[in-house]
């Protein structure tokens, strides 16, 4: 490692990892800059951040280049003593630095014209809470054994936590910051077990020894289910998703969108990196696990982002969604790879992967898109926001590519790895099980049903808040994004258009990521066909999204010559008829609740629904729904209850009086005793 050697050589001849780490110093260094310029919002809007985004660009540009290269490792020895931090670069890791740098890069510009009061904390130390969030995340997917993993996890949990909290004068978000505590650190004790239970009594917690333990299939599936705890707590599966929808709102809109787009995403490395790499032989039943929680996390989510009325929660229940189909196609990838199929294994995992990178895009432009509203208007709530598109047609129209993307529509990102998941279940019928060949048909509608709610869920989103006629009259004083803004939302809205429209090309950077981990890749298959993607074979299915957008195009083409050579000089323009009702205001747009009701009319079991009815008595009728949450009910109310009442018979033992606490002592010491010598 020549940057960590303590010799002085060519800086040429340095490795990418060198130039990593000191990317990742440099975000450090950003940091502390920030707290030097505590106050000066300036300085740290029109610098920092910047200088934050470029560090990005170099970061996504570096990992793009080791795709594929031999691995680097390095040792720095700033652990405790004996205890040094491994790290290492490999095809796995380079792919979730890409995503990571890619998407910063994109929000960092946006967040030097967003962050303007500081958002309640002073903006030198939001650039410092900021910058280390990144760090840290760049760090997790480079550690290489089990301290610098768990020392850079809970340095990630931290540095984000402060970031969710940063108006934290306002009770709810210091609510929902502590709850987001909680939840990861009780997530990181399950990745703490999991590491101990990997390196198998050795005491050498790198990961090249527990790349080297044979595991018995007992102590193998109780590391899976412990990994499965930590990093589906950090994801936000079902019915650890708690925390998700409180954090990601109460957040500041670019912090939202690196929660969501990016942090959740190293929860997906680490479950690829322990069930591909350090877990060498998956058993089908993990598999089969992973696949129901997935799909149960993904129709929960997107029931429940589509009955919302603020316009964030409602994005980070779709990301509980998107997570829960990212764990739906690695449950599959297991299954494939258990039964001795890497073909189809290599088809589930680049879907995922696809996805992963796709969700990180388009997710992070659509909470920017928020954030932009939020601030022109400085409303949430989707009942008191509609024709935008007016007075933010930018905003508008890159928004607009998010919502399409995250509907899952050609010739988007989303589109591709959504088609990708579901060839995956419909070439997995050749499962060796009569079982497996039964479930897999009803995952498959349950991933159509998912995707099908997703697009009625991002229409209600757009047409709500940018179409009709605007429902508060401060709406009309909503001023469009800046050129700051503008400038990370079009970097955003690029990579949805990638990702869209050059699927061979992204699928054979891809390839040598899914042949180390599960033996098999798609890149030549993919590539046989020029311009079109096909996944297996040409004759079972092809996806050609260039020739799809130019179909497009000349279709809008065609229509608007001919209205023009066939109808020109023959139309007039007149106020819509409405039915024969010309007077129609806002009042009589579809709202955000009633576009949601068919929803929860048809998943009102699934549901904690509390209705205010007007009676003919009222003065002022109201009638409001709530959605509630029955795991919050069901699960995580008694259980805060008992151990409310532990905490309060524990508390009993602390009488005041050192004579009783010398007791303790001594009946401690007589215990002791009396075990040592039995």
């Amino acid at each position: 490692m020549n940057l960590l050697s303590g010799n002085f050589v060519d800086p040429l001849t340095w490795l990418c990892l060198d130039w990593i780490l000191l990317l990742a110093a440099g975000w450090l260094l950003i940091g502390v800059a920030g707290v030097f310029a505590l106050r000066r919002l300036t300085l740290v809007a029109r610098v920092l951040f910047p200088v934050g985004g470029v560090f990005g660009l170099a970061l996504s540009g570096l990992a793009l280049h080791s795709l594929g290269a031999p691995s680097e490792v390095a040792v720095l020895p700033i652990g405790l003593p004996g205890l040094p931090f491994h790290f290492r670069l490999d095809s796995l890791s380079a792919f979730f630095l890409m995503l990571i740098g890619s998407v910063a890069a994109g929000v960092s510009a946006f967040a030097a014209g967003y962050f303007r009061k500081g958002e309640g904390t002073p903006p030198g130390l939001l650039a410092l809470e900021y910058h280390i969030f990144l760090a840290s995340m760049v760090l997790v997917v480079l550690a290489d054994d089990a301290y610098a993993f768990m020392v850079m996890w809970e340095s990630m949990a931290l540095a984000s936590f402060f970031l969710v909290t940063a108006n934290h004068r306002i009770v709810e978000i210091q609510r929902a910051g502590y709850l987001y505590l909680l939840v990861a650190h009780i997530g990181a004790i399950g990745i703490l077990l999991c590491f101990g239970v990997l390196q198998a009594n050795t005491g050498d917690y790198t990961f090249a020894n527990m790349r080297a333990q044979q595991l018995s299939p007992f102590w193998a599936s109780t590391a899976f289910l412990l990994a499965l705890f930590g990093f589906g707590a950090k994801a936000g599966i079902v019915p650890l998703h708690v925390w998700l929808p409180e954090a990601h709102p109460a957040a500041p809109s670019p912090v939202s969108a690196l929660l969501s787009g990016v942090m959740l995403k190293t929860a997906i490395y680490g479950v690829l990196r322990i069930f591909f790499d350090l877990l060498a032989s998956p058993i089908w039943w993990w598999g089969l696990l992973l696949l129901a929680v997935g799909l149960a996390t993904a129709l929960f989510g997107v029931v429940f982002a589509a009955v919302q009325v603020d316009m964030k929660r409602l994005l980070a229940y779709s990301s509980i969604e998107n997570i829960g189909l990212l764990f739906s196609g690695i449950g599959l990838t297991l299954l494939f790879s258990a039964h001795d199929m890497p073909p189809m294994a290599a088809l589930a995992l680049t879907a995922v992967l696809y996805h992963a990178l796709g969700h990180a895009f388009f997710k992070s432009l659509l909470f920017v898109g928020t954030g932009a509203v939020l601030h022109a208007t400085g409303e949430r709530n989707l009942g008191k926001l509609g024709g935008l598109i007016r007075s933010m047609p930018w905003v508008a129209w890159v928004t607009l590519i998010g919502v399409l993307a995250s509907a899952g529509l050609p010739p988007l990102g989303g589109f591709v790895s959504e088609w990708l998941l579901l060839q995956s279940f419909l070439f997995a019928p050749g499962l060796p099980s009569a079982l497996l060949d039964m479930l897999i048909p009803v995952a498959a509608a349950l991933i159509a049903l998912v995707a099908a709610l997703a697009g009625y869920t991002m229409v209600k989103f757009f047409g709500v808040i940018f179409l009709g006629q605007p429902r508060e009259e401060k709406l009309a004083r909503a001023h469009d994004a800046g050129s700051w803004e503008r400038l990370g939302m079009a970097w955003l809205v690029g990579g949805c258009v990638v990702l869209g429209l050059f699927p061979v090309q992204l699928i054979a950077l891809i390839d040598p990521l899914t042949r180390t981990l599960v033996g098999a890749g798609l890149a030549e298959t993919a590539g046989d066909a020029g311009w079109l993607l096909v996944p297996v074979a040409i004759e079972r299915a092809s996806y050609g999204p260039v020739i799809f957008l130019l179909g497009v195009a000349g279709s809008f083409a065609l229509a608007f010559l001919l209205v023009r050579l066939l109808y020109h000089g023959r139309l007039r323009r007149a106020a819509p008829w409405d039915c024969g009702y010309p007077w129609q205001n806002a009042r009589m747009q579809d709202t955000a609740e009633g576009f949601g009701q068919p929803i929860r009319q048809i998943f009102e079991p699934f549901l904690r629904m509390q209705r205010e009815l007007p009676t003919p008595f009222d003065a002022e009728p109201r009638y409001r729904v709530s959605v509630g949450d029955h795991f919050w009910h069901w699960l995580y109310l008694p259980l805060a209850r008992i151990v409310d009442r532990l905490a309060s018979l524990i508390g009993l033992l602390q009488q005041g009086r050192i004579a009783v606490y010398l007791l303790y002592s001594f009946v401690t010491l007589i215990a002791v005793l009396l075990v040592v010598k039995q």
